[in-house]
């Protein structure tokens, strides 16, 4: 005869050790892959990175209250200069599973609390929506990244401090470009007129 229990799946708990009896307790500590899209732009949980559940289950009147920490792997890019980032999130959960039937289930909308299904409890929903919401949206890899130059794209933090770029005057740019960088009297403003005009000196 074909085994019809659920496959395994490690974000999916099986209460019937727990019970209904209010005040019972159940510890739970284990790892699960992350699935896909945990994530916002610029940082996220990789899919198959295992987050890591310490959590405790506790029947009460109207469902299982979950409370406990997760660590969760994160890896992305730093919106100031583009380096990869890795870090570890380390969140606290607390949330009602309400069993079917129970006043809470009929008096809650569908999307205002979370359901037992049978003798069941997904926590994947739960551990998403509270990883997807502590993701910054702006990641740096650290609080005082200088960004990129703006002129040549490179890191500033592996830069000089007297990094520059000298400003070529428009007039010069196509010699500039045929020559190579312009003597420093090309990259001052020149005196009115047009370029290239050699200037005449008016006589008495």
């Amino acid at each position: 005869m074909a085994d019809r229990r659920p496959a395994a799946n490690p974000w999916r708990l099986d209460l019937r050790e727990l019970g209904r009896r209010a005040g019972s307790m159940q510890e739970i500590d284990r790892t699960a892959p992350a699935p896909e899209g945990w994530r916002v732009e610029l940082i996220g949980v990789p899919a198959g990175a295992e987050v890591r559940l310490r959590l405790r289950l506790e029947s009460v009147m109207e469902g299982v209250l979950v409370t406990g920490d997760l660590d969760v792997p994160v890896t992305g890019s730093c919106a100031r200069c583009l380096e990869p980032i890795e870090d570890t999130l380390q969140l606290e959960v607390q949330e009602l599973y309400a069993y079917e039937g129970s006043t809470t289930e009929a008096t809650s909308e569908e999307d205002e609390v979370r359901r037992i299904e049978g003798d069941y409890l997904d926590l994947a929903p739960l551990v998403r929506d509270t990883v997807v919401l502590n993701l910054p949206l702006a990641p740096v890899c650290t609080e005082n990244c200088a960004g990129l130059c703006v002129d040549c794209g490179q890191r500033l933090d592996d830069l000089p401090a007297d990094h520059h770029h000298d400003i070529v005057d428009a007039r010069w740019a196509g010699l500039a470009e045929k020559f190579g960088t312009p003597s420093a009297a090309s990259t001052q403003p020149s005196s009115p007129g047009t370029p290239g005009e050699i200037p005449t000196t008016e006589e008495n």
